[in-house]
Formats: C-alpha cells, sequence, structure tokens
C-alpha cells in the first residue's frame, strides 16, 4: 500500500465530481486515496482488501504484544507442563 503523492492525495470536491471512478481506481492499484478539504488532509479511502489486511495485522500485532507481556509477566508454561496438563485432560474423558 504505497501512496503515490502526484495521483492520490485529491480536494473533496474533485472526490464528489467523480466518486464512483476514483473508487474504481483505489481498488484496481490498491493504493490509498487522501482526500483534503481545506488544503489540509481530511480522510483516506482503502479498497475492502486493504482494510482487512489492516484489521488482521492489527490483530496479529495485539496477539504478539500480549504474549511479549505474558513472557515479561512470568505467565508461561513449560513444554512438559502443556504435557502433563494434555494428558490429564485425555484421561479425563
Amino acid at each position: 500500500m504505497r501512496l503515490n503523492i502526484s495521483t492520490d492525495i485529491i480536494p473533496i470536491g474533485e472526490f464528489k465530481k467523480q466518486m464512483a471512478n476514483w473508487l474504481k481506481t483505489t481498488k484496481k492499484t490498491g493504493r490509498p486515496l487522501v482526500i483534503t478539504q481545506n488544503g489540509k488532509p481530511a480522510a483516506v479511502v482503502i479498497s475492502p482488501e486493504e482494510f482487512d489486511n489492516l484489521q488482521y495485522t492489527k490483530r496479529f500485532m495485539q496477539s504478539v504484544n500480549q504474549g511479549l507481556k505474558d513472557i515479561t509477566s512470568g505467565n508461561t508454561f513449560s513444554t512438559e507442563q502443556i504435557k502433563n496438563k494434555l494428558e490429564q485432560l485425555r484421561s479425563s474423558r
């Protein structure tokens, strides 16, 4: 997801005039579209696929960070502890 400064930043008036075309372009290129209002960034349009990727990446990073916090706080189990717990669960069935 790379932003092309010369083509991917447009004023809101231009976006309104050709909204369908801009949405097609965003989906086709996979690049974000920055919409400005009064010369300042006001919104970013991304494709549904890119949105899904961002959501997946966010959840993945949250899981990694939680794992790192667990390691730091000592909230971990050894392989032997896990094997014993699994054995207990199997034998209780």
